[in-house]
Parts: C-alpha cells; structure tokens; sequence
C-alpha cells in the first residue's frame, strides 16, 4: 500500500486510482497499458472526458457528479461484501473443515478471476512482477483466509472483526518500512494507541492470556499487511483487480492439489450454510467485493472510499449478531470504534 495513491481493501489489495486498462494489443508482452501510458506521457487513445494528471505522471479521467455516485454506491457495496467474510466463514466450517474450507474458496475464486482474465484478453504479468505476486499470494490469498479460518474455530467473528480492525494500521507500518516513509509522530501515536486497544481487548476477552485463537489472528496481520504493501506496489504497474486476480492463479498449482487431499481427509456436510458460506469467501469476498471496491475507488478516490471502509468491523458486528446470534460484550464496539478513530488519525496525518 502507498500513501499517495493506494488504499486498502477489505481483504485483500491495496489499489491504485487509475483507471485504465490493459489493451489486448499488448498481449503477450508482459507490459501493462499503463506502463507504455507513463513511457509515453500521454493519454490512451480514445478516452471521454477531461484528464487530470496523478502525482505518478499518469493521466486519469476526472470523474463526473454522476460517476462519484455510482462510484459511491459500489464502493460501500464492496465494504458490505467484506464485511460478511468472517460471519460466511463461520458458515462454511459447519460442513467444512478449515483446510478443505480455504482450498475450495481459493480454487473457486482463482477459477472466477482466471475467467475474466481470460475473457478480458489480459496479457500475462511481465516476469519482474511475478515475485510481488507471491507474496500477494501468500499474504493475501493463502496466509490471511487460511490463519483466520483456523482462529474461528474457537473464536468468534466479533472477537475476530475487532483484532482484524487493527489491519489498516499493520498495513500502514509494513509500508512505511518498505517505501523507507517517515510518518509524523501523530501517526505513530494513533498507530500505538490502536494496537494497545487490541491487545488490551484480546487479553481481557482471553482471561489474562492469549488464546491460539489470537495468535493465529495476530500473524494473519502480519502475513496479510505484507501481502498489502506488495500488492500497493503492483498496483501502480497495472489494475488493481488484476493484481488479486493473477496471484489468485498463481496459487492454483497449490490450491487444486491442496483441495483435494484436504477433502479427503476433512468430513463435507453440505448445509444450506456452509455451501453458501463457501460460495461467499469465494466468489462474493475474494472477487466480486474487489471488482466492486476497486471501480468505486476509481471513481470517488481514497479519501471518500477510506471513509466508508471503516465502518467494516462494525458492519461485521452486526452480522455476527443478526446472522450467527453472538452476543457482544460492551468491550466489542467500544474497542472496535476506539480503533476506527485511530485509524481515522493515521490516515489524516500521512494525508
């Protein structure tokens, strides 16, 4: 993730405002459009409306009143999709077991957004890009659902939603390290502040210790905000949804073999539950949220869309509640907005 012109979705990438696509002229040479765009210095051929140059030196389309609103409209419909990741995986391990519940959500995703890569004559990322993508994959398609998956089987999504809140800021610090930034000194004290509120909340919820459950969500943190600041990275070389979208087939080679063997292995009770938890994570999560997130970015830009973004863990609250019946402790929320706004500083002082 970058602070200048990338932001975080709710599961996965961080993404670029741009907007342009990859021309299927360039099939086949491994170079996005918006490299040859930025060689160039101009703009791609054909394009409506006024251009406005991005501090990249890359050209974007200013956005009319009419593209703000229906970019508003997609992305707090992506928001609400990632919002119901945990509740869904909740689901889905009632017929699943968590090895078997991963395997089959990447298998089914990467199979979606190799389709539309497919469809869409995307060309194959430039050989340079391709260790970024690994660690896009690991992150932020194996490591990430697969730690979570595992904590929730004895944690529930409301205790999860509040230690998975503190993303935004794990993110923020990986790529501050990584991009060699120095954040004002606000940042780094709403950036402590959330944490403390985490780890006090986990150990109060824990009876005075962290449970497996929490040390599981804590290095899905880790592991995902790496996945993150690479895929920021990535982000400024090509569209955002084809950066998830090629380190989802990327993992194929992994998760086809691993789905398998783990539904060997794992009873499958097929529930009205756990076959629409399944086809959630899969096909709503980890794709048709980020389509929906990153159009919506394009069209409103991060300030707005980060605005929305952090009603998240709230809105995963709720479906705990109206979906799975969790009762919340007066812990849950408060900490929960305690972090929103210190998520709401850091992204002030980096602004």
């Amino acid at each position: 993730m970058r602070a200048e012109s990338s932001a975080i979705d709710g599961t996965g990438i961080a993404v670029s405002t741009g907007t342009e696509l990859t021309s299927p002229a360039h099939a086949g040479t491994g170079r996005s459009t918006a490299d040859t765009y930025a060689e160039r210095g101009g703009t791609p051929a054909g394009s409506p409306g006024r251009t406005a140059r991005s501090a990249a030196g890359t050209p974007r389309r200013t956005p009319s009143p009419t593209d703000r609103r229906s970019g508003t409209l997609q992305a707090a419909l992506g928001v609400t999709a990632f919002s119901l990741t945990f509740p869904a995986t909740a689901w889905g391990l009632q017929g699943f077991g968590p090895w078997s519940l991963v395997a089959v959500r990447c298998v089914l995703a990467a199979v979606v957004a190799g389709g539309c890569l497919l469809a869409l004559r995307v060309p194959v990322p430039a050989r340079r890009h391709l260790a970024g993508l690994a660690v896009v994959a690991a992150g932020v398609v194996l490591g990430f659902p697969l730690l979570t998956t595992l904590a929730l089987r004895t944690s529930t999504t409301a205790h999860a939603a509040v230690v998975v809140g503190l993303l935004p800021l794990t993110t923020a610090l990986f790529s501050a390290l990584r991009t060699g930034a120095r954040p004002s000194r606000m940042f780094w004290l709403a950036a402590c502040a959330g944490a403390a509120a985490v780890i006090a909340f986990t150990v109060q919820q824990s009876g005075g210790a962290l449970t497996g459950a929490d040390a599981y969500l804590f290095a899905a943190l880790l592991i995902c905000a790496a996945g993150y600041t690479e895929g920021g990275r990535l982000a400024r070389l090509m569209p955002g949804w084809q950066v998830i979208g090629w380190a989802l087939v990327l993992c194929l080679p992994l998760s086809v073999p691993g789905a398998l063997v783990a539904l060997s292995y794992e009873p499958v009770r097929l529930t009205a539950h756990s076959v629409t938890g399944v086809l959630w994570v899969a096909v709503g999560s980890q794709f048709l949220g980020l389509v929906l997130w990153y159009r919506g970015m394009a069209s409103i830009g991060i300030p707005k869309a980060s605005q929305l973004q952090l009603a998240q863990p709230l809105l995963t609250l709720v479906w705990s509640v109206l979906l799975l019946g969790e009762r919340l402790t007066p812990a849950a929320p408060l900490t929960a907005a305690a972090v929103l706004v210190c998520i709401a500083l850091t992204q002030r002082a980096r602004g």
